[in-house]
């Protein structure tokens, strides 16, 4: 299996809506992209599947220094092989790669967060600076661009934590802030009871209600020159956003199911964005 066979594997095996987006680039952005991804999941892996903390911090040392050996074109693992023409033909930096992988430590070390900016930074370094890295593989010539893709990014990690409340808590980490569930009454013993309360439900449409505002401001941000370039990133929001009126619909009920979109619907939901970006 070639490098690049392997990644695509990576990537249609998650069942991610990111995949959904890959679809409808040029195949060298789909095969970067793909590339790109494959890493994520990799590097994320270590820390879901890997009981050991102490074995799993060895894999994402091993990770650092494989991202190293990227950029000096001497890597051994297949997405790393893949990644090897992409971070020269894109000019992505090496430093966002370790900082991505900074985020998944963190999850090493914090299973609670104690106010919004402090999840915001393992927001950013987890997912938005994934958006800085995706925005020069889709297309970037406008500055403006990377701001709207890193605050894209953030929004989407913000996503999947609302789905998740309830799966994260049953793997002892809880990623609301601290101090929303003080404000509104809401005890982290709870998200493990499986059923919503009236506290937990205004919790989470405040979750929901500040996640879709980092969609509108990085939405705002996007110049018009770069909006054909960014679709994948369009599809993206599109899906993710129709998710959180699902959450919401479905009167937040994250504790006890994964609220998903069916196969089907992600894929009317990307080809309408495509058409329309």
């Amino acid at each position: 299996m070639t490098p690049d066979a392997y990644c695509q594997q990576k990537a249609a095996q998650s069942g991610s809506s990111f995949y959904y987006s890959f679809l409808f680039l040029p195949p060298p952005r789909r095969r970067a992209i793909t590339a790109l991804y494959a890493f994520c999941r990799e590097v994320d892996d270590v820390v879901d599947e890997v009981p050991d903390p102490g074995v799993a911090r060895a894999k994402l040392a091993w990770w650092r220094a494989e991202i190293a050996r990227v950029f000096d074109g001497t890597p051994q693992h297949p997405v790393a092989l893949a990644l090897v023409p992409v971070v020269r033909e894109f000019a992505l930096p090496a430093n966002h790669f370790q900082c991505v992988i900074d985020g998944m430590a963190m999850d090493l070390e914090q299973t609670r967060y104690v106010d919004f900016p402090a999840l915001e930074l393992y927001c950013h370094r987890v997912a938005g600076v994934v958006g800085l890295l995706s925005a020069e593989i889709f297309g970037c010539s406008n500055s403006a661009t990377r701001g709207y893709a890193r605050d894209l990014g953030i929004a989407f990690q913000l996503t999947n934590i609302c789905r998740d409340v309830g799966e994260d808590a049953r793997r002892g980490r809880i990623y609301l802030p601290q101090d929303d569930l003080a404000r509104f009454g809401v005890a982290p013993s709870s998200l493990l009871r499986g059923k919503p309360d009236a506290a937990f439900r205004r919790l989470m449409a405040f979750e929901v209600e500040r996640t879709q505002a980092w969609y509108a401001k990085a939405m705002a941000q996007l110049p018009g020159v770069d909006r054909k370039a960014q679709r994948a990133g369009l599809i993206m929001a599109a899906i993710y956003r129709t998710l959180l009126d699902e959450i919401a619909g479905d009167g937040y009920r994250v504790l006890d199911r994964r609220t998903s979109l069916t196969p089907l619907r992600k894929l009317w939901i990307a080809w309408r964005t495509s058409r329309a970006a």
